[in-house]
């Protein structure tokens, strides 16, 4: 079973996606705050007329936070397409071509058709991943896929925070499950801990450490 689930490797990919989170978290603060503190005054008796008042800012509350969700972020989506089809910014890896592929059974076509998007810098990190799953799968190579991912991860100080993690987790995988090197996954997982100790993944990642010395290294001394 493996140690590192989707769930986890996954959340690195959303470190960063979400631009409207402090406006989230400001709007809960002061609306949603302000309506259980009015509530309380009510309640005590403190100020009877404040009943009207967490009404208010709860219905502000939802509204607001509504508009975040309708509003904002489907336009903040709609503006980056129209920007990526005039060309002002790189549009994102789309991989379906390689996914048809994939899941056809041509393993082998879709983890050369990768390798020739790794040669493109912005679809680099993601095309490799992809092969490594290839490799490491259904082509039976976990050696040369990690072979491949090593190689990236020296460059390590020149990616985003989000792909060295990315990159990090799925070396790690690899390490733990295809290799059967825990004592490596722990290495990895361990320098991502260290490189972002405040990132929002880091307390999943200490949870991932503690379990793979649980499972492999139980009764060992530290």
């Amino acid at each position: 079973m493996s140690l590192l689930p989707e769930r986890l490797r996954g959340r690195a990919k959303t470190l960063d996606t979400d631009p409207f989170r402090y406006l989230r978290a400001v709007i809960a603060f002061f609306m949603g705050g302000g309506a259980v503190v009015a509530l309380v005054l009510a309640l005590t008796g403190v100020e009877p007329r404040a009943l009207l008042l967490a009404g208010l800012l709860w219905t502000l509350f939802g509204f607001m936070s509504g508009m975040v969700d309708a509003v904002l972020d489907p336009l903040i989506e709609f503006l980056n397409t129209v920007l990526i089809n005039v060309g002002l910014i790189p549009a994102g890896a789309g991989f379906s071509a390689e996914e048809t592929l994939a899941a056809r059974g041509h393993a082998d076509a879709a983890a050369e058709a990768y390798r020739q998007r790794a040669e493109t810098p912005r679809d680099r990190l993601p095309a490799l991943l992809r092969r490594a799953d290839l490799l490491a799968g259904p082509l039976g190579q976990p050696l040369a896929a990690v072979a491949e991912l090593e190689a990236l991860q020296r460059d390590a100080d020149r990616l985003r925070p989000t792909d060295d993690m990315r990159l990090g987790l799925a070396l790690a995988e690899l390490y733990e499950q295809r290799l059967d090197d825990p004592g490596r996954a722990m290495v990895e997982v361990r320098r991502l801990i260290d490189r972002y100790p405040e990132a929002r993944q880091a307390r999943g990642l200490r949870g991932l450490l503690a379990a793979l010395r649980a499972r492999h290294f139980a009764g060992t001394p530290s």
